[in-house]
């Protein structure tokens, strides 16, 4: 005993230091409404790795040894966040008291709009939809302006797509190695457990990754983060879903160190906004986790969101005046319904394991494994010796009778001779057969027999001359991370992680649909003898439904990247340094031996490799309590994606000529103010992407020399930009003001300058040439003088003001009104090459083309102004302990019509062609236009179980 009180006395001296190198912060938290405890809700310090769940009570207790000012935060879902400012003294225990969490139903609500964004999408995923995960996590007026009041006009934030922001799901990036970018569609109808988030803005430090240049998106779905108790949502919309239906449950952490979240969710239409824009999508989601010990735990989490939607044409000036701005041309009646040819399905299960090891009170290191496998099929009509099915078919026009053009033996005379009678015969015949004739096709692809017996005829299948096919990606991906944090010192703290990712993806063409046909011959019918087949090895194949055929190949990808980062936190000044390194090789695996490229498209290409690096910094000025200034610059190379690796992937293993990573740099200067009334914050930015390479496929005519000894002056063409760099430089604002205590005001604005910063160079890729050995097939046409165009997709100018009333019996009624500007169309690269102004029958350049006259043809589009008035709404009760919400809003109430974005057509390559067409008023290749929304509704109510 004696020895005992020996050495406690001995060492008392050490555990008095040890107790005065620490602030201890304990409280309650309780929901404001019912007053009853919250159990499982996150307490961290932020800008540490100091975090704790509350017990079954409401408890917490926080032990940091960070000297000076700090921050609490206070996290759960369906609250608001409660962030404290602190003052810690070592040695102290601080007694936060009671801490009240108000609901947040109205900040929850409108997430449920993000999926009313889905027929937007444009296949390649470029829409900035990181803005859609804005709303999680900041109450920034600007970030909510962008993900729903501007997001209908596909505003992008800083003019940046998907690709340049980095997706996370538990520590693990969600970014495809196809195009570098999230396919969206994989968690859609998962809002009520993909609401635990974290988001980094632009080049500022995350703890997880390092990061694009558009932020970082981080989403848990850690099974004991959930609040316990169920909730049933219920929508409805006139947008891209009619319906939707959505029950989720979580247990909480039990006595076991059990805890589960499960969630089902099914949206439906039978047709959107826009004509045969059908939508069907499901939802499931469960998240199981087992806390091991005290320091230890595994979840897993799953998911399987299949979803279909039927697409919505582009369409020429001259279609839309002949119908309307629903018009959608991709659908027709067939046995009474709506059919669309052109269905996007994905389905894309995904399985994960995460480990999460909290070494110290310090450390923490996650761990995550990855599985994700399925499909993406996008549909559309294939067809062989017949005419083209598309009722917007040029020749089905009115303009390609009003705008003819002389070509004789491939000479473009210029002569120019109307056909007026045709084209009022063609405009009587459109209107009378404007959608796709389905009936036609199934009688197309049968033989007539006669009946003797009844004296008509029966039908019998033949060889099909159309068919319904899908252009099919089986994607399989294993990934492994892992993610340390900790803190060093007091003042410093670590972050770093490391990924790999292994993707075998499969691509081919999948015959769905015979229409009524016995088979399908699998050849190209533009070309003849070996040339045709899409398989020398199995030549003059018929195919049926469920069949490969046309192209059939396997990508396969590797990447290893990992990134370290040091945060210092000081009373005045907070500052950071992050690294990246990062590895990525890719592969062609041909399944065909194609006829055209008989050489070079079996088997395994080249492997590409490309080795990256990034380094970002930033710096916090606290001007005070209420004010700071901060700076974030980031420099960066990126390897290029495997889209754009590969020139004409379908065919051959060719590799882009000259293929290089990508430079980017980016930086941004931030002023903020937060006051109890008023929250400002004003952005100014710069970035620079360079050596971008864009490849892309269209047909077009008077493109080649005929003169100079090419097989013909019109071909299917591949083109490849590479050298091509951007540069995005603008402005933000976001203002926020508390006029009483009802009543708030917001104001938020984007200026942006979007351009091309370079003159690209131009590669076409003609397969016709291969079919003869001697024959060039890839043409350098030099450069396409694009620089200083503007790049579209987006308005570059977006303004918002709103006012909110907030009642005091739990009901709130928003407006805002909103004007977006400087969108422009996207143009063809190819008409700004010196080969436009050539003539292809002699090689020389056209005489009547005037330098004035070019730049009239080859200005670009800029739209008209968009204005938006948008109202919203809701209402909250509490009906014997339970939640029930209701809200509503309505966008575009005055009903506007406007134009989201478009394209110019590639198809007249030449300047004589261009003009002619221009000059007839009724271009058959006019530019094509894409459509928003006009006045439309959301409804969701939420009952809480």
């Amino acid at each position: 005993m004696i020895k005992k009180y020996l050495l406690f006395f001995v060492f008392l001296p050490f555990i008095q230091l040890f107790a005065q190198e620490e602030t201890t912060f304990f409280g309650f938290v309780i929901d404001a409404k019912t007053q009853a405890p919250i159990e499982n809700v996150v307490v961290s310090i932020q800008n540490s790795s100091l975090t704790q769940l509350t017990s079954a009570n409401g408890r917490f207790e926080l032990h940091s040894p960070i000297k000076g000012e700090q921050l609490l935060l206070i996290h759960s879902q369906g609250y608001k966040d409660l962030l404290l400012k602190l003052e810690s003294n070592f040695g102290f225990k601080v007694n936060l008291g009671i801490l009240q969490l108000e609901d947040n139903f109205s900040d929850e609500t409108p997430a449920a709009l993000i999926t009313l964004l889905d027929s937007d999408l444009t296949d390649d995923n470029s829409s900035s939809e990181m803005t859609s995960g804005l709303l999680q996590s900041s109450k920034d007026a600007f970030m909510q302006a962008s993900a729903f009041n501007w997001g209908q006009a596909r505003f992008r934030v800083r003019g940046l797509d998907s690709e340049n922001g980095t997706m996370m799901l538990n520590g693990m990036v969600m970014n495809k190695l196809y195009d570098g970018r999230p396919q969206w569609n994989n968690w859609g109808g998962l809002n009520n457990v993909l609401r635990n988030q974290e988001f980094s803005v632009g080049t500022a430090p995350s703890t997880y990754t390092f990061g694009g240049i558009l932020g970082a998106q981080q989403i848990f779905t850690r099974a004991s983060m959930y609040r316990k108790g169920g909730q049933l949502t219920f929508s409805g919309s006139n947008t891209s879903y009619t319906w939707r239906a959505i029950g989720t449950y979580a247990s909480g952490m039990n006595a076991s160190g059990w805890a589960y979240a499960v969630s089902a969710g099914k949206r439906w239409s039978d047709e959107g906004f826009f004509e045969g824009t059908n939508f069907k999508a499901e939802s499931l989601f469960i998240s199981v986790e087992k806390k091991l010990n005290a320091k230890q735990a595994l979840n897993f989490t799953g998911f399987y969101t299949p979803n279909s939607r039927g697409k919505n044409s582009a369409n020429t000036d001259e279609v839309t005046q002949l119908t309307n701005e629903k018009y959608n041309s991709y659908w027709g009646f067939q046995n009474g319904e709506k059919r669309n040819a052109r269905i996007k399905k994905v389905e894309e299960p995904l399985l994960m394991l995460n480990h999460y090891f909290k070494i110290d009170e310090k450390t923490n290191l996650n761990s995550s494994v990855i599985y994700q496998f399925g499909k993406v099929g996008n549909s559309n009509i294939d067809y062989q010796k017949t005419d083209s099915p598309d009722p917007t078919y040029y020749r089905k026009l009115t303009s390609y009778f009003t705008s003819l053009y002389t070509k004789d033996q491939g000479e473009f005379s210029g002569a120019f001779t109307p056909d007026y009678e045709n084209a009022e015969k063609s405009k009587i015949s459109f209107l009378e057969n404007y959608q796709i004739d389905w009936s036609a096709m199934y009688r197309a692809n049968q033989k007539q027999i006669p009946n003797s017996e009844q004296n008509s005829f029966d039908f019998e299948p033949t060889q099909s001359r159309y068919v319904l096919y899908e252009d099919r990606t089986d994607d399989k991906t294993f990934a492994v991370s892992s993610n340390l944090n900790s803190q060093l010192t007091q003042n410093i703290f670590f972050d770093g992680g490391a990924t790999f990712r292994n993707l075998k993806s499969h691509n081919f063409q999948y015959l769905l649909d015979l229409l009524g046909g016995e088979s399908f011959e699998d050849i190209d019918p533009f070309y003849k003898g070996n040339q045709s087949q899409s398989d020398l090895q199995h030549p003059n194949r018929k195919v049926k439904d469920g069949d490969i055929y046309g192209y059939n190949y396997n990508f396969l990808g590797n990447t290893i990247d990992a990134f370290t980062q040091f945060r210092f936190a000081y009373k005045k000044t907070d500052f950071y340094l992050a690294q990246s390194y990062s590895v990525s090789n890719y592969q062609r695996e041909g399944l065909y031996q194609n006829g055209i490229y008989s050489t070079t498209s079996l088997g395994k290409s080249q492997k590409v490799n490309f080795e990256n690096f990034g380094f970002k910094g930033g710096f916090t000025y606290k001007i005070s309590g209420r004010q700071s200034l901060f700076f974030n610059g980031e420099h960066l190379t990126r390897a290029p994606s495997i889209r754009n690796t590969f020139s004409n992937s379908r065919l051959n293993n060719s590799i882009v000529d000259g293929i290089e990573s990508e430079n980017i740099s980016s930086a941004e200067g931030n002023y903020v103010y937060h006051s109890p009334k008023l929250k400002m914050r004003f952005t100014t930015y710069y970035t620079l992407i360079k050596n971008s390479t864009k490849t892309s496929f269209f047909y077009a005519e008077g493109i080649f020399d005929n003169g100079a000894g090419y097989d013909a002056t019109d071909a299917f063409v591949s083109q490849t930009l590479t050298h091509l760099d951007k540069k995005n430089v603008g402005a933000e604002l976001s203002f926020e003001y508390q006029i009483s205590s009802t009543l708030k005001s917001t104001l938020a604005a984007a200026y942006g300058n979007y351009t091309f910063n370079s003159n690209p160079n131009v590669l076409i890729t003609n397969d016709a040439n291969a079919v003869k050995v001697d024959k060039q097939t890839t043409f350098d046409f030099g450069k396409a003088y694009i620089k200083n165009y503007k790049q579209a997709g987006m308005p570059q100018q977006a303004y918002s003001f709103g006012l909110e009333y907030r009642d005091p019996k739990f009901w709130w009624i928003g407006a805002n009104i909103n004007y977006l500007s400087e969108s422009y169309i996207d143009i063809s690269p190819i008409a700004r090459t010196a080969q436009f102004y050539i003539n292809p029958a002699n090689g020389f350049p056209f005489p009547e083309a005037t330098k004035e006259r070019g730049d009239a043809l080859l200005k670009q589009e800029k739209f008209n102004p968009i204005t938006l008035l948008n109202f919203s709404g809701g209402k909250s009760w509490r009906v014997h302990g339970k939640y029930i919400g209701l809200f509503s809003s309505v966008n575009n109430a005055l009903n506007s019509i406007y134009k989201t974005g478009g394209f110019e057509q590639a198809r007249n390559a030449n300047f004589r062609a261009l003009n002619q067409d221009v000059s007839s008023g009724t271009p058959s290749f006019g530019p094509k236009y894409y459509y928003g929304y006009g006045r439309t509704y959301f409804v969701n109510l939420t009952i809480g179980l």
